[in-house]
């Protein structure tokens, strides 16, 4: 939702590339201005070694003790030294950056992708949940999922003529290119490494009990349909697919990478089969049509979200609707018969900016009653897509079901509103609310576990061409002194105060420095990867402690920022870690919170009774602060 960042210590990556930087900017179409020529925008800088490997001590600093500490800075004084193995490194990515527009992005899009074999469903590709909505037919159901098609042809137009304005980040225009990779985009499975197939096409795949169709939305005379004819063309489906079917190819999609490229290089020894996959590769997106989960028989909103969560990253497994899936495809909607609407998102063409702005123009499009302005003469019938299923790949099947219903098994979802307040307050006391916000984080973790939490977010490096993300380690000295003294009965009000200024400001710092390009992350990754590149032995910096606590990310978050009351979710990027996707709104705030059940040290009830407490303490804190002044 990513997720590289254990991959350049040699630990097994859980892929989490939380989504989306809250430094930037939303587009609003209103003002839409032609996008940025791509080739104006600088490339991504190589950081001096210096000012990374100093920026390094201080962030792995909390997690070490002292003896441990004196070992790391003497490996970063030696990695550093004029004429050792760093400098070396250093050079070599320096050559590299001139010789490449981007000198990470390839290396990104393999090393945190296309190259990480863990399913794509939990460990990568995040969910996002939108507004519930009460269908009590099914036609209202077909009728919301023609609309959300429609909304989402209109969106593409946007992008396909550059209409989609260019996102700023201060005076920096940002790359948007990512914009022209969410739709007709395919991941395809590969051993031991993915490629991506790019497609513009003029249909959809729509998937309904396990069965796979395709449906054009464009007629025979090239005219885009109704919205009456899609509620037609999806009427037909579901005649034609009443009954669940057992060949539910789409489930081979959530399974480890490898066995799915297994089982795709069965299923494409048959031309049927090839065929039938070319289609969903090609197809604009995937619309599931889900059963009913009962959203209504949940007791309150909590019970509903974590609901709403679980389908959307993982369709709650084989028994409920994650055969009706087809995970590889960058957008895939999910609307379901009592409600449940949002999507899934395969992460490896972008971050999460162009599928929130999608988000929020879906859902004003439909509650603003909009409707297709075209009627065409000519709709195409769905064609329902034929598999040929061996033995062979019909036991493949049987076992994706089992190795995703233990997936579902073992993560933990508490998604939530935080309602006492929300991002108004904290302007109103002049604090960044996403550095107030991951300081929280930090404070929660701290309260439960008495240990420093490495802590990761992503800032977007769009102001360079081909930019990804870079890391924010929000856990610093400053967080875990703010933490200590907020829990010291014996600290004032004063004193806590100015120990919360200090660690947000901190954590401004270090995000305005990664927002550049400057943070350490990318930057000791290229050096590993060099080194690799060059036949170079990996130096004993990554497996140092400090190396691997540090990149132990036990707190993965992100700001992913939609208007509507929606958000957010994925799983954790550790076994014994935490997943926090936030969407501060005006007067509240929605949380949506992972952990893993087979690790006994995390539990995300805790987790969230520790977020809200550490959200209540500083609050009254600033209160106090503000009342002692008056």
């Amino acid at each position: 939702m990513i997720r590289g960042m254990n991959k350049i210590c040699g630990q097994r990556s859980f892929l989490v590339e939380p989504y989306v930087s809250s430094l930037q900017m939303s587009s609003h179409y209103s003002s839409a201005k032609p996008a940025v020529n791509v080739q104006n925008l600088p490339r991504l800088p190589v950081p001096k070694l210096t000012d990374t490997l100093n920026k390094y001590l201080k962030t792995v600093r909390p997690h070490l003790k002292d003896e441990e500490f004196a070992v790391t800075s003497q490996l970063i004084q030696s990695f550093g030294a004029e004429g050792g193995v760093g400098q070396k490194l250093q050079g070599l990515l320096e050559r590299r950056a001139q010789e490449h527009s981007n000198w990470l992005e390839e290396w990104w899009l393999l090393t945190a992708y296309l190259e990480y074999r863990d399913p794509v469903v939990v460990y990568s590709s995040p969910g996002l949940v939108f507004p519930f909505r009460k269908f009590n037919t099914q036609d209202e159901q077909l009728k919301y999922a023609a609309k959300t098609l429609l909304a989402a042809l209109e969106y593409k137009a946007l992008i396909d003529s550059d209409k989609i304005p260019t996102e700023m980040m201060g005076k920096n225009p940002l790359d948007m290119l990512q914009y022209k990779k969410i739709f007709g985009t395919c991941r395809i499975p590969g051993d031991k490494k993915d490629k991506l197939s790019f497609n513009d096409s003029k249909h959809v795949t729509v998937i309904h009990n396990n069965h796979i169709f395709h449906v054009d939305l464009w007629g025979e005379d090239n005219v885009v349909l109704s919205e009456d004819q899609i509620i037609q063309q999806l009427r037909r489906v579901v005649e034609l697919s009443k009954t669940p079917t057992d060949q539910a190819i789409g489930v081979l999609t959530s399974e480890n990478r490898d066995a799915w490229a297994k089982a795709y290089e069965l299923l494409t020894k048959d031309k049927v089969n090839r065929n039938s996959l070319e289609d969903v590769e090609k197809s604009i997106v995937v619309l599931c049509l889900d059963s009913a989960v009962g959203l209504w028989d949940c007791k309150d909103k909590n019970a509903q979200q974590n609901l709403a969560a679980a389908q959307t990253i993982h369709g709650g497994g084989s028994r409920s609707n994650g055969r009706n899936r087809w995970f590889d495809k960058t957008v895939q909607f999910i609307v379901g018969a009592d409600g449940i609407t949002g999507l899934t998102y395969e992460h490896s063409p972008a971050e999460g900016q162009p599928i929130a702005v999608l988000t929020d123009f879906v859902i004003n499009y439909i509650d603003q009653g909009k409707q297709g302005q075209s009627v065409s003469a000519s709709p195409k019938e769905p064609v329902q897509l034929k598999f040929n299923v061996t033995n062979e790949v019909s036991t493949l099947i049987q076992t994706a079901d089992e190795s995703l219903d233990r997936l579902v098994s073992n993560l933990e979802l508490n998604c939530f509103t935080y309602e006492k307040y929300g991002k108004n307050f904290i302007k109103s006391q002049k604090l960044s609310p996403d550095s107030y916000l991951q300081m929280a984080m930090q404070y929660a973790f701290y309260r439960l576990h008495k240990t420093p939490g490495a802590h990761y977010e992503s800032a977007a490096t769009r102001m360079y061409i081909g930019g990804r993300t870079e890391t924010i380690r929000s856990c610093s000295i400053e967080s875990i002194e703010f933490a200590k003294t907020m829990l010291d009965a014996q600290s004032s009000p004063k004193q806590k105060l100015a120990a919360l200024q200090k660690a947000i400001q901190g954590h401004k710092d270090y995000t305005v420095q990664a927002l550049q390009g400057f943070g350490v992350d990318r930057h000791l990754l290229g050096l590993k990867l060099i080194a690799k590149e060059n036949g170079i032995d990996i130096p004993n910096l990554y497996t140092d402690a400090g190396f691997i606590k540090s990149a132990h990310m036990r707190i993965s978050t992100s700001q992913v920022a939609c208007k509507c009351d929606g958000f957010m979710c994925y799983g954790p990027l550790v076994p014994d870690g935490y997943a926090t996707c936030y969407n501060p709104r005006d007067n509240d705030i929605n949380f949506a919170t992972s952990s893993f059940l087979s690790n006994s040290e995390t539990a995300c009830d805790k987790y969230r009774a520790a977020l809200e407490q550490s959200l209540q303490d500083m609050h009254d804190v600033l209160l106090q602060n503000t009342k002692a002044k008056l």
